[in-house]
């Protein structure tokens, strides 16, 4: 008897105990991080797996992001004249077009020449021919700049070499400006490009028909809202303006260079928008998370992109840098939710949106890629870098690097996110089912007198072999249909929230009730001691397999799935069930796991029982509500 009771306490300690569970959560994870990073996805820290499956909002960076950052010159604005540019990307091949739609040659306007021929020597890209065709390496909007001027015929490394820089201002988010200093034919010139409304400010003349004349404040109003026109289009416009100096300049600072300037005209470029990227938004806003466009670019511009890709909708805000600076933190959190576009915004202002978001109860994913966004990558609850455009330092305040630079690639990582954690949560409630069920078949059987209806070594070998190659196999379980369409689950919520430990608790108990069903049944037909051991261990062992095929989605049937469609547990279940029927077979192995071979009949009554679960928890399944879907905005 005290052999006894020391066997049965052993066998309730390995039941108790879910052996494999750590191993497979640490697979799980594994794999699941590999299958991002395939999807080019990299995560640097591990916890943001579980965050991106609770994430409700996603701050983008227009530019490279929900945009193909190729930016290409579509029409030149001169006080002059309009010309429209054609040819598309960085090949240097396109005309120029009047407003009439004639071909025109730039050579015989000195208007159009001076511009171009300032554009181009006020950039630090280069346009650069390879196998794959021409690519610019530098900025993509300075890129667009030197491709028009060559396609005008005038090439960037010919009129450096004829007109050197001879100083700069460089450009900074604040000033929204770059300068660079120059001379032509023995006369000092200084070429500023920036944004419309921050240069005009700065033009006190405008060039026209090869000389400068006094701008009015009429003129300066109508070139402003040209830029709005463009920018309405979803346009980026840049203004370009120069001024003559005797000498260079002593010092070279934007209070003394940047002031007095004459307009030369406009260089209107498009970004094209990524074709998946809309596609992308509407996912993200079926699965119930908010997307938010952050841009240094023009209001108008922003707004025209956020309407084309969805992100913006009748009723939500737009604020601009400068609102931003005019409202509290307080203000700020009181329409942030409302808030969907962000323009002419500095990297300072994107950890004051985190922030108000997160005072919300907001779960944040952030864009950056310069050195100023590392702060608000640090702040946000998943912090995503550029892996092409990129510094260092952003990838290093990063939980994860986007390989492509691509939007649709952050709603992928959700995707994933998601499915990690039910993956891992299916596994949890599949192991613990079956622990519940072992615990339940020994204590049941010693309730009612019968002693253990399992060896310790027999549960050891179900937890070990016979449940591990399933959980694993649900582990690698597809994403369900749906998942992209369930609202984000509270970042409090645990594993067991839902109902799953109540049916872990259920199915259980019922998976312990057949077990312990199998060994009475063969000892009130007169088995032996070890053919009732062996119809428990094989009733509670093929259970759990079955069971494993419920375990696949807690709330959709087997069928809605198909049976076949993770065919890595189909393998594992293939594999379990062989092993399983060595252990009774093979003479040797029966020995040491205390089995024999049983009649046809008593495998009918195992199999008759095994099959149990699948059923009831298909009509479980069938008679539960369906759960709401989110309502897309």
């Amino acid at each position: 008897e005290l052999l006894e009771m020391f066997l049965t306490a052993v066998a309730l300690a390995v039941a108790a105990i879910p052996e494999g569970l750590p191993a497979v959560v640490t697979i799980v994870l594994a794999l699941g991080v590999t299958r991002m990073s395939k999807r080019n996805a990299v995560i640097r820290r591990l916890p943001a797996v579980e965050t991106l499956g609770v994430a409700t909002y996603i701050c983008s960076d227009k530019t490279g992001t929900l945009t193909k950052n190729e930016m290409t010159t579509t029409d030149i604005y001169l006080p002059s004249g309009t010309f429209r540019v054609t040819g598309t990307g960085y090949e240097p091949q396109g005309e120029f077009l009047t407003e009439a739609g004639e071909p025109f040659d730039p050579a015989h306007s000195l208007d159009l020449q001076l511009l171009l021929l300032g554009g181009a020597l006020n950039t630090d890209a280069r346009l650069v021919q390879k196998e794959k065709g021409y690519q610019i390496i530098g900025d993509p909007t300075e890129g667009a700049l030197v491709v028009a001027a060559a396609k005008a015929g005038l090439d960037k490394g010919a009129m450096e070499s004829q007109y050197p820089r001879l100083g700069e201002i460089p450009f900074d988010s604040g000033r929204k400006m770059m300068t660079t200093f120059h001379q032509l034919n023995g006369v000092y010139y200084s070429f500023t490009k920036g944004a419309p409304d921050v240069l005009l400010a700065r033009c006190s003349s405008i060039h026209q028909e090869g000389r400068a004349r006094g701008m009015s404040q009429e003129e300066r109003d109508l070139l402003l809202e040209i830029n709005s026109q463009y920018a309405s289009q979803g346009k980026r416009v840049l203004a370009m303006a120069y001024r003559q100096w005797d000498a260079l300049p002593e010092p070279m600072t934007s209070e003394t260079v940047e002031q007095g300037l004459t307009f030369l005209g406009y260089f209107v470029m498009i970004d094209p928008a990524r074709p998946e990227a809309k596609q992308a938004v509407a996912v993200s806003h079926h699965a119930g998370i908010h997307t938010v466009m952050i841009t240094g670019d023009h209001k108008d511009t922003a707004l025209a992109i956020a309407k084309d890709l969805g992100i913006w909708q009748p009723g939500d805000h737009c604020l601009t840098g400068v609102e931003l600076a005019k409202l509290s933190d307080r203000e700020l959190e009181d329409i942030v939710l409302n808030t969907t576009v962000y323009a002419r915004v500095s990297p300072e202002d994107k950890l004051r949106i985190v922030d108000a978001l997160k005072a919300k109860g907001q779960v944040v994913a952030m864009t950056g890629d310069g050195v100023n966004d590392a702060p608000a990558l640090k702040r946000a609850d998943i912090g995503c870098a550029m892996g092409i455009t990129g510094t260092e330092v952003s990838k290093e305040a990063s939980d994860m690097v986007l390989l492509d630079d691509n939007f649709a690639t952050i709603v992928n990582a959700v995707e994933e996110g998601r499915t990690i954690y039910n993956n891992i949560r299916k596994a949890i409630y599949y192991l613990l089912s079956c622990n519940v069920s072992e615990i339940m078949a020994i204590f049941g059987a010693i309730l009612v007198g019968l002693g253990s209806p399992l060896t310790p070594v027999q549960i050891l070998w179900t937890n070990l072999v016979t449940d591990g190659l399933p959980a694993l196999a649900l582990g690698v379980e597809p994403p369900e249909k749906d998942i992209m369409n369930r609202p984000p689950r509270d970042s409090k919520e645990g594993v067991f929230a839902g109902g799953v430990g109540l049916k872990i608790i259920i199915q259980g108990v019922m998976m312990g009730i057949l077990a312990l069903s199998a060994y009475w049944l063969a000892l009130f037909w007169g088995r032996s001691l070890v053919e009732a051991h062996t119809m428990a261990f094989l009733t509670m062992s093929l259970s759990q397999l079955v069971h494993s095929f419920n375990a696949r989605s807690l709330d959709h049937s087997l069928f809605y799935l198909g049976v076949t469609s993770n065919r890595s547990l189909v393998y594992a279940f293939l594999i379990s069930l062989l092993l399983q029927l060595m252990v009774v077979f093979v003479p040797g192995l029966n020995n040491v796991f205390g089995t024999t071979v049983i009649n046809p009949h008593d495998w009918a009554v195992v199999l008759g029982l095994s099959l149990v679960p699948l059923v009831v928890v298909e009509v479980w399944k069938a008679l539960a509500p369906p759960k709401a879907a989110v309502q897309p905005r």
